[in-house]
């Protein structure tokens, strides 16, 4: 089945500093605001989509590197940009519902309606132990992220809700436009989930075939529902020639592969499906990076993206290293094809 319309693509704004090898030559860790937002700015300028902006408040590869906050970034992201999607992430155990309600729908007003969520119920445990908000099992996380999530889009429609407290919660002035809902995880609760609440379903990087499991599972859930929209993560690397992107390939490897980083391998709930699923390979980059293939030449990746928008991939939200100068060989190369 052939996804509507024309690929969309976004990035990955570099919260964590890059994505990729953290020590690469030409591009340092740097998570700073003027960063993100100059970065996204020309994105929007050269012709992407969508952005994600991830959340984290300790750093998963390191808990003493920079991570920046998610909220109030995309709040002043609404200001800077005028056409980009804006898709936030949103741990619910982080964030009252009502305080998140009322946060989200300011930002998706100022944005002019181009606020979107991306519910992950959060998977880096150190992350969760320190804020001390108990360590609930991966499958309680879901079952409370369910619940959140009703609250925040009853809040959204107007609706009166009993938090448990003396008095039932009311946001106001509720947002003109509701935000669009993406649900990441891919384990049973994760999938049911989607399939029940959410408007796109977000999938980690693999190859195709892997992807079109994924998606056939996920549309036969979706019984009395608008149908459902894809995207998927990837990292790319496109050259002239496919052996110079093999090459580029291999050289980021290397150095990924030289860098240790316990947080990852300690931190992880063992239960997380992304990881049984990364489990023994090798790639670049974050949410499954250069497992979707998006390795070669620029006639070669053009027709992998093809393929999986064919399959029903919607957006493609995108990392690359060096983040600006592969943001726009992307953008002149590839991109165009497309329009």
């Amino acid at each position: 089945m052939t996804g509507g319309g024309a690929p969309r693509f976004g990035v990955w704004a570099p919260v964590y500093g890059n994505h990729g090898a953290r020590h690469h030559p030409h591009d340092a860790p740097d998570a700073g605001y003027r960063r993100n937002r100059d970065l996204i700015v020309h994105a929007e300028q050269v012709g992407f989509d969508a952005t994600l902006v991830a959340q984290h408040v300790i750093h998963p590869s390191d808990v003493e590197d920079d991570v920046l906050e998610t909220w109030s970034t995309l709040a002043a992201l609404a200001e800077a940009t005028d056409r980009i999607e804006l898709i936030g992430a949103i741990k619910p155990l982080l964030l009252n519902p009502l305080v998140f309600a009322k946060i989200a729908g300011n930002i998706a007003d100022i944005s002019g309606g181009r606020l979107s969520i991306n519910v992950v119920s959060g998977w880096f445990l150190p992350e969760l132990e320190a804020l001390g908000v108990g360590a609930l099992d991966h499958d309680d996380r879901y079952a409370y992220t369910r619940e959140w999530l009703a609250t925040v889009t009853a809040l959204w429609a107007g609706k009166q809700v009993d938090t448990g407290g003396r008095q039932p919660a009311l946001a106001r002035p509720a947002p003109r436009i509701v935000p669009p809902i993406y649900v990441g995880g891919e384990s049973e609760p994760g999938r049911a989930l989607a399939a029940e609440t959410a408007d796109v379903f977000f999938i980690n990087g693999r190859p195709l075939a892997d992807t079109e499991e994924v998606i056939a599972d996920l549309r036969a859930r979706r019984v009395g529902h608008p149908p459902l929209r894809f995207g998927l993560s990837a990292f790319v690397i496109a050259r002239d020639t496919d052996e110079q992107a093999r090459a580029e390939a291999a050289h980021l490897q290397a150095l990924v592969d030289a860098e240790a980083r316990p947080e990852i391998s300690g931190g992880t709930d063992p239960k997380t499906q992304m990881y049984k699923v990364l489990a023994g390979t090798s790639r670049v980059g974050s949410n499954g990076g250069t497992l979707a293939g998006l390795v070669g030449s620029y006639d070669t990746v053009t027709k992998r993206i093809a393929a999986f928008h064919t399959a029903g991939i919607e957006l493609f939200m995108l990392q690359f290293q060096p983040l600006e100068a592969e943001l726009d060989r992307f953008a002149t190369h590839i991109i165009p094809r497309f329009r």
